[in-house]
């Protein structure tokens, strides 16, 4: 009696589980399925909301964009931002400088984010766009496909993938050739790099940063739909906009445009004139100059400690450009010419040249081989200040000081400490 009251408590429990999994599954194909198939009504609106930058972190310094649907008749209003990722993420720094760190495509109300970019006075503009109820309706299913748990991750790439040429390339693929954009295929005159410091200026230690880690790929000339990888940028260009509409008439893309928040003028933060970065390696390159030429005319020597000290410095900056280069996904950190004068291999390779059993030769070899590639790195590294010329002149007055006429093997004029 008992074993048989245990066994359909088992068979019992079996079932229940399996009708609550089944009805798990339904429940979720059926709000899966609303939520995709879900169709707009006549009352329905679509908007490009741009966030003007801010100064409270790096991240934020470039702006941001999101695209805005607000349906009266369905209670609808939702912002699809493509900015969202996780700081706790595993090796969130490793993944970060790599590139590889996913971002995501976050949905919520508009007014739920209203408060914080108040509080860091951020502007907010939107852009009602003049889309077609059938162009409404092929953006909206595409965000909601792409808000699929499976779909809305993605690889973020800083000027070719981001939270503004998302929703851009979704705008775009929604009106088809029906979009025009004038300045599409007009070049700019400036490339990624030039840009990217406009919104940097503030911020110079920032900027010299992100200058040192970024290679030639960023110098390329930019035309108006690449330089949309900015959020204001995006702004400027869909303002001028067109759409065809299916009678053939031309209307602007943007019916209108609302201030939703205007930031307050507040002075400009500048950094102090003693701690900005052309300041400072210019105090830099003056106490290395009176030090090098006290010691060498004065006291007859060429001191090799201090060579090592500063070339392993310079070897450490190298060695992580250069990986960044070998290891960031997205490329903007390839070719880069500030490793002629950051060269990796001077550490170690200035121990080599500074040992107690280096010649003259080998010093001679060592400190002109660098002096060259010094120049060649002044000649060619694009960072905006004076950083490209203070700092390379700085190791270059330790390379002439070093580079003394060969007289006799293993002997050179002033004595090497």
């Amino acid at each position: 009696m008992n074993k048989e009251r245990g066994a359909w408590g088992s068979e019992h429990g079996i079932k229940r589980w399996t009708f609550i999994l089944v009805l798990t599954l339904y429940s979720s194909f059926i709000i899966h399925h609303s939520s995709f198939s879900q169709t707009l009504s006549p009352a329905a609106r679509v908007s490009l909301i741009t966030y003007g930058p801010g100064n409270d972190d790096i991240s934020s310094v470039f702006g941001h964009t999101e695209i805005r649907f607000t349906d009266p008749m369905l209670g609808l209003d939702r912002d699809y931002s493509f900015g969202g990722f996780d700081y706790r993420a595993d090796y969130f720094i490793i993944k970060f400088l790599r590139g590889t760190l996913p971002y995501n495509l976050t949905v919520h109300n508009l007014y739920q984010v209203l408060y914080y970019y108040q509080q860091t006075n951020r502007s907010i503009r939107e852009q009602s766009l003049n889309l077609s109820p059938i162009q409404r309706q092929r953006l909206f299913s595409a965000l909601e496909e792409n808000y699929l748990p499976q779909n809305r991750e993605y690889r973020y790439k800083f000027y070719y993938d981001n939270c503004s040429t998302r929703p851009r390339d979704m705008i775009a693929n929604a009106c088809g050739d029906s979009l025009t954009i004038p300045s599409r295929s007009r070049m700019t005159g400036k490339s990624y790099r030039d840009l990217m410091n406009e919104y940097l200026e503030e911020m110079p230690w920032y900027q010299l940063g992100m200058n040192l880690a970024i290679g030639k790929p960023s110098d390329e000339q930019t035309d108006g739909w690449h330089a949309m990888y900015l959020p204001e940028r995006l702004f400027d260009q869909f303002a001028h906009a067109t759409l065809r509409q299916a009678n053939g008439q031309i209307v602007p893309l943007v019916s209108s445009v609302q201030t939703i928040f205007a930031p307050q003028e507040t002075f400009r933060q500048q950094v102090s004139l003693l701690l900005d970065p052309d300041v400072v390696f210019a105090i830099l390159g003056v106490l290395v100059a009176l030090f090098t030429i006290r010691r060498y005319k004065v006291a007859g020597k060429v001191d090799s400690w201090f060579d090592r000290l500063l070339f392993s410095i310079v070897g450490f900056l190298g060695w992580f450009l250069l990986v960044l280069w070998l290891i960031r996904d997205d490329g903007v950190t390839s070719w880069n010419a500030t490793l002629l004068y950051l060269m990796p291999l001077h550490l170690p390779l200035i121990f080599w040249a500074t040992s107690s059993k280096a010649t003259a030769r080998r010093r001679t070899l060592y400190f002109g081989t660098t002096a060259l590639l010094i120049l060649l790195g002044i000649l060619f590294s694009k960072i905006p200040g004076g950083f490209d010329v203070l700092f390379p002149m700085t190791l270059l007055i330790r390379c002439i000081v070093n580079l003394q006429p060969v007289r006799q093997a293993y002997r050179t004029p002033a004595r090497i400490d």
